[in-house]
């Protein structure tokens, strides 16, 4: 996977740091706490299904959008520091299309990207900004056309023109929204090959929100995955997975080599032969965790081949992305939102599915504490349930005894903060059989031990 700069050095060989960015829409939240670091000469594809946020992450990068919370640092200084006029001198966009009411020439719409240098009240341009915009146009292949109408050009002619007119900036970042989006074949490959160029022999670092699989793969060295959150970053080998794949776009897929190509492709699955790798096993387990509770479970599991539910999660959560990797199924819920009636009835038909249900040690508030009910409701019709004790659990007052005080064990007391609620019910489920385990391990051996049990029977 593509590791992110840790040294003070590699910090300062970052063009573009995403620093823990939070954004909705009509108070109901998009992205949350989002970061991402972007080197210097980087060619990155950014993935994702329709709604899951790459318009919107590209349009706080370019600050068209402001964050919530956190911030965009480009070249060591926020793009509050750098001022709009500054950092356009530095972020150009090519959006996905451009509607202009007049009838401007294709070099005058190439002229409008100088206009971050242009000085204010009257400035005009200067010899070095006619020569830049020559070079863009040459640039870009649409020097000959120079003097057409922008409106009239085919949908792949007025993308190269978007692009010259980014060029004509001299962006150290140039920004992509679907920029292969509404072409047909020969001007998408033309696109791409033009992005290519200027990223190699220009320099210029490139991200691109792409929407189709295949293309990524062949021209962008590092993809995002992104479902309002980053799901998996790292090259095209590592990031089209099968399963990764499905679970984001709710689709199965095939990934593989076709014979006589060098590339990835993405594909449907083949239906005669039924032997799509991510084919979904029958979930073994439920995992209820969060706030990072559940990541060495998750983590062991996968390890051991054992397949799981997780959820209810909230999008966003930093048990949510690693989930979409590992787990069978994710059960999701928006961030910040307690869990909806339609999430409970999710988790209700998986616990009537699963062998087993594991109990993470994760905080019990306001928001989630209809999980632990849902838990009550299956052990009380004999599902087994293990609960994961808080690390380091030492004596907590005020908890519920049980006869071999395996209640104040669970260490659910100090993380219980819903005035008492989650403390009973998990006494509940002590009464109803749940056993109690100190570690991942101990989980880990539990539940080997329940399959081989079950096997027998």
């Amino acid at each position: 996977m593509v590791e992110f700069p840790h040294t003070e050095k590699d910090r300062r060989d970052a063009l573009l740091e995403v620093q823990n960015i939070t954004f909705g829409y009509d108070n109901k939240p998009l992205l949350y706490e989002v970061s991402l670091q972007v080197r210097k000469g980087e060619m990155v594809g950014l993935l994702g299904p329709n709604g899951s946020g790459k318009t919107t992450l590209l349009r706080l990068i370019s600050g068209l959008l402001a964050p919530q919370r956190g911030a965009v640092v480009v070249e060591g200084r926020t793009l509050q520091a750098w001022g709009r006029r500054r950092a356009a001198q530095r972020i150009a966009v090519v959006p996905q299309e451009l509607h202009i009411p007049f009838a401007f020439t294709v070099e005058h719409m190439v002229s409008l990207g100088r206009t971050p240098f242009v000085k204010p009240f009257f400035g005009t341009r200067t010899p070095h900004d006619q020569r830049v915009i020559a070079d863009a146009l040459e640039l870009a292949g649409i020097g000959p056309f120079a003097e057409r109408i922008f409106n009239e050009l085919s949908g792949g002619e007025r993308q190269r023109v978007m692009i010259a007119m980014a060029l004509a900036q001299k962006p150290s970042l140039l920004l992509l929204d679907e920029p292969t989006s509404h072409l047909d074949i020969k001007y998408q490959i033309e696109t791409l090959e033009l992005v290519q160029h200027l990223n190699k022999e220009r320099e210029v670092t490139i991200i691109a929100a792409m929407h189709d699989l295949n293309l990524a793969s062949r021209y962008f060295s590092r993809l995002l995955l992104f479902q309002r959150g980053i799901v998996a970053d790292g090259s095209p080998a590592e990031v089209l997975e099968p399963a990764v794949l499905s679970r984001v776009y709710d689709i199965n897929v095939r990934v593989g080599i076709l014979r006589g190509a060098k590339h990835l492709s993405v594909l449907p699955p083949d239906e005669e032969r039924d032997d799509t790798p991510h084919r979904q096993q029958q979930a073994y387990v439920h995992l209820l965790s969060g706030g990072g509770s559940g990541e060495v479970m998750m983590r062991a599991l996968a390890d051991e081949h054992i397949p799981f539910i997780s959820g209810a999660l909230n999008i966003g959560d930093s048990d949510y992305t690693l989930a979409l990797r590992l787990a069978e199924q994710v059960i999701v819920e928006q961030p910040y939102a307690p869990i909806s009636q339609a999430s409970l009835e999710q988790v209700r038909a998986s616990l009537e599915r699963v062998a087993l249900l594991i109990i993470c040690p994760t905080p019990i508030g306001a928001g989630n504490v209809a999980l632990l009910r849902e838990a009550v409701s299956a052990a009380q019709r004999g599902l087994s349930v293990l609960l994961v004790a808080t690390p380091d659990t030492r004596d907590v007052g005020g908890a519920v005894e049980t006869d071999d005080g395996l209640l104040e064990r669970t260490g659910m007391a100090a993380r219980d903060y819903t005035g008492g609620e989650g403390v009973q019910l998990a006494g509940e489920l002590l009464q109803h059989g749940a056993i109690v385990v100190r570690s991942v391990g101990e989980a880990i051996e539990q539940i080997k031990q329940h399959y081989r049990v079950a096997r027998r029977k």
